[in-house]
């Protein structure tokens, strides 16, 4: 056999290898896309996330029958009909940014994962695909399009979504997905009493947003327990607006009438240190206005990870 043959055939090895390697490395994972949401009354709807938050209302790429609520380029919140078996669930997933939507779904296939056999192609260019995480929980991967511009939208109460939360019963389940297989890192964990931890923030892991945990207590398993109300859940399933003032935030919500519906007092200090603000749209899901960095000292944990930024 010549030495010719052999430098060939070695190289060929090599190449399939190297493809095989490849096809089988995580695409980077940036941020929060989107969460979408249901609604039981869609004017009501627009008018709390077009009016009082201030986000851009534009045609949902995903769904011709949702709507688009965004609040920069490559976020939104997606709102959809309520379908006719949700119950108390207004939640239908949570999205997360990709860089190669086609790359993740290959990932996530070799590595064991349940995936679709392609990604779907938005009116907008996007390129996403939508997978179960180990509770059931509907998680999508999103490729923004490539063109994608920022919306107008300049009473936009915030402009960046700094994270999603989810009804979580096993901490430990999730880890196998998020962190073991996704590549999140810790951020903060906490609760109201300082020996219990009722919330657990992993980042995603090329970027600063995050999911958060909302633990559950009750019977072990998966979905949402049969005692729990909608008003409960909407807590769990939320998202969250950076801001650099959420006193300055709340004053204009104040100053410009906007200050309708369900929603708290005040702003207070959560137990992570940071100012907050609930509100909740029509249906129940939260909207926290969080500050992107804390001005008090965290309970029950550190940071382990960098702020958000605007």
């Amino acid at each position: 056999m010549s030495s010719k043959f052999l430098v060939v055939a070695g190289m060929a090895v090599l190449s399939v290898a190297t493809v095989a390697s490849t096809a089988q490395e995580r695409p980077k994972i940036t941020g929060i896309s989107h969460l979408a949401v249901y609604t039981s009354d869609a004017a009501a709807t627009d008018h709390y996330y077009r009016v009082i938050i201030g986000a851009a209302k534009q045609a949902d790429p995903e769904n011709p029958q949702g709507v688009k609520y965004a609040f920069s380029a490559t976020q939104f919140v997606e709102v959809l009909p309520l379908p006719p078996n949700a119950g108390i669930n207004r939640m239908d997933h949570a999205a997360f940014n990709t860089v190669n939507a086609e790359g993740m779904r290959k990932y996530l296939a070799a590595k064991g994962w349940k995936a679709p056999a392609s990604v779907t192609r938005g009116s907008d260019g996007s390129r996403w695909f939508a997978v179960q995480d180990p509770e059931g929980n509907k998680i999508e991967f999103v490729q923004p399009a490539a063109d994608a511009k920022s919306p107008d939208n300049p009473s936009a109460i915030g402009h960046h979504i700094i994270h999603v939360g989810l009804l979580v019963h096993s901490r430990a389940a999730e880890d196998k997905f998020y962190r073991d297989l996704l590549g999140f890192k810790p951020y903060w964990f906490g609760g109201m009493q300082d020996d219990k931890v009722d919330w657990v923030s992993q980042q995603v892991p090329d970027g600063h947003d995050w999911v958060e945990y909302m633990m559950t207590s009750g019977p072990s398993g998966t979905g949402i327990p049969a005692n729990m109300t909608q008003q409960t859940l909407g807590v769990l399933d939320h998202f969250a607006v950076g801001e650099k003032s959420v006193e300055d935030a709340f004053k204009v919500l104040q100053a410009g009438n906007r200050l309708e519906g369900r929603h708290d007092a005040a702003p207070k200090i959560g137990k992570d240190g940071k100012g907050q603000f609930n509100m909740y749209d029509p249906d129940g899901i939260r909207a926290e206005l969080m500050n992107f960095h804390a001005t008090e000292k965290p309970c029950c944990s550190a940071f382990t990870a960098e702020d958000p930024a605007e």
